[in-house]
């Protein structure tokens, strides 16, 4: 059985009815995993409530308390922009507290059991850096959850492999200085954020950047994961490997210009679960929603007990 960390709340985000970072992306995924053949192979389960488990403390370890408290604050006054593409809606601070925990709860799950998980959450996180919400982003989600690993017993080191097309600047900007915990990125070049250059190496050489030219195909994945990819983390040797796991990279997205297929996200899950099967997947980006959804699909196959898959 594969868990999904899921909620219906997630879907309480407003981001208004033509941003690309809606609810709808969350329906589309669930109708898909559940209609697959191999459903029967899930266990759904929601997210431990903001009420039984504050995530703040852990929020405040990556993200300064002004920047909290302005989000906190946005929320109470009915909503608003913490940038031209990152809105805030009454609901907003309670749900990304609430997908902070989903990750958290998906880090314990692989931990408790050595298999992956898969975090189906709202809003993402991977833009967001310590003092403030960007790209569609309002909690670092995936560096939150490897600041928390480490806290566990036998968690020595986490590494994040971002293969979202856009570079999670967030994430690099707060790890980078720890030397515990590693970031590799693929990301369209140049594109939104435009950051993310191969020279960027981190404080310890713990980042790797690998940024690809617009129009990339599985061909350059590939040749990517073969060449850098892999090598990177197995010889980073990490306890818990973490994917933003973006979908922009499709070739039907309305945001990048890249060219994978859906099918092709399995074969880079394929190529993970040779390093590790300790993986915590989380969502990130991912804009044309059916191939969102079959991307997703695709990516959860591959860690499906060989036996059961259909």
């Amino acid at each position: 059985m594969l868990p999904i960390i899921y909620s219906d709340e997630f879907l309480l985000h407003e981001t208004g009815y033509f941003h690309p970072e809606k609810p709808e992306r969350l329906t589309a995924i669930k109708n898909k995993l559940q209609a697959a053949a191999w459903a029967d192979q899930l266990e759904w389960k929601l997210p431990t409530a903001v009420a039984l488990r504050s995530p703040l403390a852990a929020i405040a370890q990556v993200h300064t308390s002004q920047y909290i408290e302005a989000v906190r604050m946005l929320a109470n006054r009915g909503g608003g922009y913490l940038d031209a593409d990152t809105p805030v809606s009454p609901r907003t601070f309670e749900i990304a507290q609430l997908a902070v925990n989903a990750w958290i709860d998906g880090v314990q799950e692989v931990l408790q059991t050595g298999k992956p998980s898969f975090v189906l959450a709202r809003p993402p996180g991977h833009h967001a850096v310590r003092e403030r919400g960007m790209g569609f982003c309002i909690f670092a989600n995936a560096a939150i959850a490897a600041f928390y690993a480490l806290e566990n017993p036998g968690v020595n080191r986490v590494a994040i492999l971002d293969w979202d097309v856009h570079h999670g600047n967030g994430t690099q900007a707060i790890v980078e200085q720890h030397p515990k915990i590693a970031y590799c990125s693929l990301h369209e070049s140049p594109q939104y954020p435009g950051t993310g250059a191969a020279s960027e190496q981190g404080f310890h050489q713990n980042v790797l950047n690998l940024p690809m030219r617009s129009g990339s195909a599985i061909a350059q994945y590939e040749a990517a994961f073969q060449t850098s990819v892999i090598p990177f983390l197995t010889q980073f040797q990490p306890d818990l490997l973490i994917i933003s796991a973006g979908y922009a990279a499709n070739r039907d997205d309305p945001l990048a210009g890249m060219a994978l297929q859906p099918r092709d996200f399995g074969l880079l899950t394929e190529y993970c679960l040779q390093m590790t099967h300790q993986i915590l997947f989380g969502l990130e980006g991912g804009y044309d929603l059916e191939a969102l959804a079959a991307s997703v699909a695709a990516t959860i196959q591959p860690c499906l007990e060989k036996s059961t898959v259909v």
